[in-house]
């Protein structure tokens, strides 16, 4: 009766450590992220498949009030500025619910854009339908894809670059070094990294 306890005690275990390992659902390197069409703050609808000329796209989930994303806004509008006259645009998605968290309304996201003068869209997951097919759990949270016949493939995941704090202390540009490795038809060195931030609001 010993033992029967022991291997069963032992089984438990062996069973809450798989459920506890098991992968958070969202894309993964080599994933085919899906369309979506999301409204922007001039209250178009945006699609990836209206950028007919685009080599793949920087999307970033990201949004008012947090204080690791409004860091990082800058940063942001700087890849864009670089980066979408080479075929790689910034798509920033807010997934953040208004009812938990006032400051991301959709009208508050139409004033900062304003205010900072966004030159990428600046969309909201109403319903929070897409951030979850993506994985994203911070803001900021970035997924790098590339445009290919099959579709639009994940090649990198996670921060923007290595200290949200300080952009003169960087010492690793994670997206910027992505995407020029994808323009030079090379394979991504740093494929993930953890994203630091605040935690989405649902």
């Amino acid at each position: 009766m010993k033992k029967f306890k022991i291997a069963f005690l032992l089984l438990a275990a062996g069973l809450i450590t798989a459920f506890n390992t098991i992968k958070p659902a969202g894309y993964e390197i080599g994933s085919i992220a899906t369309d979506f069409s999301l409204k922007n703050v001039d209250n178009k609808m945006v699609s990836l498949k209206d950028y007919k000329e685009a080599k793949g796209f920087i999307v970033i989930f990201t949004c008012n009030h947090c204080p690791y994303a409004v860091a990082y806004e800058d940063r942001i509008i700087d890849l864009d500025k670089k980066y979408k006259k080479l075929g790689y645009p910034v798509i920033a998605i807010n997934p953040n619910n208004p009812e938990k968290q006032k400051d991301d309304s959709f009208d508050k996201m139409k004033v900062r854009a304003k205010e900072k003068g966004f030159t990428f869209p600046y969309l909201f997951d109403d319903g929070q339908k897409i951030y979850p097919q993506y994985g994203a759990t911070k803001t900021p949270h970035v997924y790098v894809l590339q445009k290919t016949d099959k579709g639009n493939v994940v090649k990198y995941i996670g921060a923007i670059d290595d200290n949200h704090s300080d952009e003169t202390a960087v010492e690793q540009k994670y997206v910027q070094n992505a995407v020029d490795a994808l323009l030079k038809n090379q394979d991504v060195k740093v494929k993930t990294t953890k994203a630091i931030g605040c935690s989405i609001k649902a």
